[in-house]
């Protein structure tokens, strides 16, 4: 099942003006890689960012929300970040369910 994981943080804890969150965020990708093994069947699909919103979009491939929900405390993405985490569908897949309904 996929999940769209939002993470919002203020400007002061942004890792461009935080020492403390850049040192986080640097090291981020390698410990999404690492820690998601941790979790039967979570994959990171992608890993979007708006700089200027503060904003970070994480497509996951996962059984539930609560591996997710470890995941980002275990990577640090919580320590700095608001987290939201999304049921997500594809669009194609919406589709046939509606045209297997008519």
């Amino acid at each position: 099942m996929l999940f769209g994981v939002s993470a919002i943080h203020s400007p002061e804890s942004c890792p461009i003006n935080n020492e403390d969150s850049k040192k986080i965020f640097m090291k981020l990708g390698e410990k999404l890689e690492t820690e998601s093994k941790k979790y039967d069947n979570v994959k990171v699909v992608e890993f979007y960012m708006s700089v200027l919103e503060h904003e970070w979009t994480i497509i996951i491939d996962a059984v539930n929300a609560h591996d997710i929900e470890k995941l980002c405390i275990d990577v640090g993405i919580s320590s700095l970040s608001t987290v939201k985490i999304v049921p997500m569908n594809l669009y194609s897949d919406t589709l046939k369910k509606f045209q297997a309904n008519s």
